[in-house]
C-alpha cells in the first residue's frame, strides 16, 4: 500500500455561531474559499490536477444539503472533471473525510485528492432543522439519541470530574488560545472573506465583505472565579456549562493530498503522512470517553505506545471528557502536549469541520514543535470515538 502526503493543511478562523463574523456567511463560501486555498497554498499545483475531494459535514441539509461535496468544488472553480462527495461520521467527519481521501491515494485510485470539513452552526442548528429519533426503536433504546450535554453530565457524575476542575480545564484553555492569538502562532488560519449586510438609515440592508484573520470565540478576559458563577446548561444541580463546554462555531479546513509519485513529479515538499487511523464504539450515553479508547486502539495498531508520541490535539467537546480521557491516557501530566493552543472550550468545534481543522492545527504544531508523531482524537455523537496518527515528515 502506498503512502498519503499531506502536502498542504489550512483552516478558516473559527467564529461564533450567530454572533460572530461568519454569521452571514455561508457555509458553501467557507469551504470553497478554503479548498482553493488549499490548493494555492501547494503552489506548483493546479486546480485541474485534484482527482475527487471529500468535505465532512456533520448535517448536510438546507444550505450545506444538496451534496456540498460537489457543490463546493464547483463553486470554487474546480473543474467538471473534479469529484466530490460529502462524508458524515458525525464530529469526526472531517477527519474522516481526509482519511478517506487518504485511502484513495494508498490504494492508488488517484494520485492527488482533498479531504476537507465545513459546519455552519450559524445556518444549520445542532440537531439539524427537523429532528426524529425513531419512535418504536427510543422505547428501548431512548439512551441512543442522549443530548450532548447530558452525556457530559454522565461522564462528570460517573468519574468524579468536579466542577472545579472542569472549569479551571476551561480556563486554561482560553489562556493557551489567547498566547497563541497574540503570539501569531495559529499558522494554518488563512485570512477568510466574511460577509456582513448592514442596516441603513433607509431601512435597507448593504452587503459587505471583510477579511477575518483571527478565532473569535476566545475569552482572554476570563477568569476560573467567573466561570464558576455560570449556571448549570443541562441539568438542575449539575456540574456541565456553558463556560467547560465548546463553543458552538463556524468554519471549514482542508488538506490536500498526494502520492509519493506526484510529490516526487510535482517537487513538493510534504508535511506529513497519515499513518494509521481507526475508530471505536462505546456507550452513547457517555459518548465522551471516546478519545480515551480509540488512542489506545490506535497505538496498538501502530506497534506503539503513548510515550512515543510528541503531540496530542483531543478536541475538548467538554471539559468533563476531556479530563476523564486524559486521566485515563495518562496525559495529564503531560499538559504541555495536549492542545498546546487551546482547544475546542476557547476555539469552537464546528462538528463536520472539527476534524480537518484538527488536522491542520496539528500539524501545524508538529512542524512548530518539531514532534515527530502527533494523534489526533475526538469523542464522536451517539457513542464513538476516532483518532488519527500523523507523521512529520
Amino acid at each position: 500500500m502506498r503512502d498519503a502526503y499531506i502536502v498542504s493543511s489550512v483552516r478558516t478562523p473559527g467564529c461564533r455561531r450567530k454572533k460572530g463574523a461568519f454569521k452571514d456567511t455561508q457555509p458553501e463560501d467557507l469551504i470553497s474559499f478554503i479548498l482553493s486555498a488549499a490548493v494555492e497554498k501547494v503552489g506548483n499545483l493546479e486546480k485541474q490536477d485534484i482527482e475527487d475531494v471529500m468535505i465532512g459535514c456533520s448535517f448536510p441539509e438546507a444550505e450545506q444539503g444538496l451534496n456540498i461535496g460537489r457543490v463546493a468544488i464547483q463553486m470554487a472553480g474546480f473543474p467538471d472533471e473534479a469529484s466530490g462527495a460529502t462524508v458524515n461520521r458525525f464530529c469526526a467527519s472531517g477527519l474522516e473525510a481526509i482519511v478517506q481521501a487518504s485511502l484513495r491515494i494508498m490504494a492508488g485510485w488517484s494520485d492527488i485528492t482533498i479531504g476537507s470539513g465545513v459546519e455552519s452552526m450559524t445556518y444549520v442548528p445542532m440537531g439539524g432543522n427537523l429532528t426524529r429519533p425513531h419512535g418504536e426503536y427510543t422505547k428501548n433504546g431512548a439512551d441512543t439519541y442522549t443530548a450532548m450535554g447530558i452525556t457530559a453530565e454522565n461522564v462528570a457524575q460517573r468519574y468524579n470530574i468536579s466542577r472545579e476542575d472542569q472549569d479551571a480545564f476551561a480556563y486554561n484553555s482560553h489562556m493557551k488560545a489567547a498566547r497563541a492569538r497574540s503570539e501569531n502562532l495559529f499558522t494554518e488560519i488563512i485570512p477568510t472573506p466574511a460577509i456582513q449586510y448592514i442596516k441603513e438609515k433607509s431601512g435597507t440592508y448593504k452587503r459587505k465583505t471583510f477579511i477575518q484573520k483571527v478565532d473569535d470565540g476566545i475569552r482572554e478576559e476570563t477568569t476560573i472565579e467567573a466561570l464558576s458563577q455560570l449556571r448549570p446548561a443541562f441539568a438542575a444541580g449539575g456540574t456541565v456549562s456553558a463556560g467547560n463546554s465548546s463553543q458552538m462555531t463556524d468554519g471549514a479546513a482542508a488538506s490536500v493530498i498526494m502520492s509519493e509519485d506526484k510529490v516526487r513529479e510535482l517537487g513538493v515538499k510534504p508535511i506529513a503522512k497519515l499513518r494509521s487511523y481507526t475508530t471505536v464504539g462505546c456507550a452513547p450515553d457517555e459518548m465522551g470517553i471516546g478519545p480515551a479508547v480509540a488512542i489506545p486502539k490506535l497505538l496498538k495498531m501502530a506497534g506503539m505506545t503513548i510515550d512515543d508520541i510528541g503531540l496530542f490535539e483531543i478536541n475538548e467537546a467538554f471539559a468533563s471528557q476531556a479530563i476523564y480521557c486524559l486521566r485515563e491516557l495518562g496525559l495529564e501530566k503531560r499538559m504541555d502536549d495536549v492542545n498546546i493552543h487551546g482547544g475546542a472550550i476557547a476555539l469552537g468545534h464546528p462538528l463536520g469541520c472539527t476534524g480537518a481543522k484538527l488536522c491542520a492545527t496539528l500539524l501545524a504544531n508538529m512542524k512548530e514543535r518539531g514532534a515527530r508523531f502527533g494523534i489526533e482524537s475526538m469523542c464522536i455523537g451517539f457513542g464513538m470515538g476516532a483518532a488519527a496518527l500523523f507523521e512529520l515528515v
